[in-house]
């Protein structure tokens, strides 16, 4: 295999790479992603031992045992931009030689679980629930810059989904990445079976109106209206769509569960959320090291 240039895969001098500045010994086979930097010591204050914290711009990891399992969790930030950061650099840590730049011979799996917030757009999903993505809506184009996207990408249902919104050919083309079948397997029975879009911003991408008009006015209704065999459209958030997508390309098991904090329907939401998220935080850890 040919060596990976220092231009392309950047090493700091102690060893770690280049955003996370983590070291591969450092990096444990299972992963939890948050979004929010505080959110990292909610999951940690679970740890019954800790190896290191680490922060680097929006990045603090943490490394250490629940239940005598070794676990890292690690921030991302918002949006799937920083989700290519995190997910190549995770893979590069367990995939790739930092000495030689070569990719190793035998392929390291990890295990990874984005715990997050989400707004719903189903009346029939209270809020303080857990919805599962068992398919991301990638509105965010991120995985189109990469060759094989679809083959990841449930094809059927990305068509149907176009025709069916007469999706703007001015918006980034959308992909369905699915969730890995094991990690689903562990949630499936105390979670809401979940079809989430993963938007590229907050406000407009998800159909908020401040002052600015919308490309597609009519984006909610559609969404909460498409159907595809057993599936419909029941989130959004922002970062769950390249998670799965670019974690199935690279040989891992991702998926994102998320607590839903808002419904958009039915114009209610949660200031109060921390403690349903620390419930979520809590079955996540214990499935995880079943």
């Amino acid at each position: 295999m040919n060596q990976i240039a220092s231009s392309e895969l950047i090493i700091n001098s102690d060893g770690s790479v280049f955003h996370l500045h983590i070291k591969p010994e450092e990096l444990a086979d299972t992963v939890i992603l948050v979004g929010d930097p505080g959110r990292v010591e909610m999951v940690a204050s679970f740890f019954e031992s800790r190896e290191f914290t680490r922060s680097s711009r929006e990045f603090v990891t943490v490394t250490g045992r629940y239940r005598g399992k070794r676990i890292t969790v690690l921030s991302t930030g918002i949006g799937t931009d920083n989700i290519d950061i995190v997910v190549n650099e995770l893979d590069a840590l367990a995939n790739i030689n930092f000495e030689t730049r070569i990719p190793n011979s035998e392929h390291r799996r990890l295990k990874i679980l984005r715990i997050g917030t989400t707004g719903a757009i189903q009346p029939d999903i209270p809020l303080g629930s857990f919805i599962l993505s068992h398919i991301s809506v990638g509105c965010d184009g991120l995985l189109n810059w990469y060759a094989s996207r679809d083959s990841v990408s449930q094809m059927d249902m990305e068509r149907a989904f176009m025709e069916y919104t007469e999706w703007p050919e001015n918006l980034p083309h959308p992909y369905f990445a699915k969730a890995s079948d094991k990690i689903i397997s562990l949630l499936e029975d105390v979670t809401v079976k979940g079809v989430t879009i993963s938007a590229s911003g907050f406000y407009g991408p998800q159909g908020r109106v401040l002052r600015l008009p919308l490309a597609m006015p009519d984006m909610l209704s559609k969404f909460e209206s498409f159907k595809f065999e057993d599936y419909r459209i029941t989130n959004f958030e922002m970062e769950g769509s390249a998670i799965a997508g670019l974690s199935s390309l690279l040989g891992h098991d991702a998926a994102t569960v998320c607590c839903v904090i808002a419904n958009r329907h039915l114009h209610e939401s949660q200031p109060d959320y921390k403690p349903f998220v620390k419930k979520l935080i809590e079955l996540a850890l214990e499935r995880l090291t079943q």
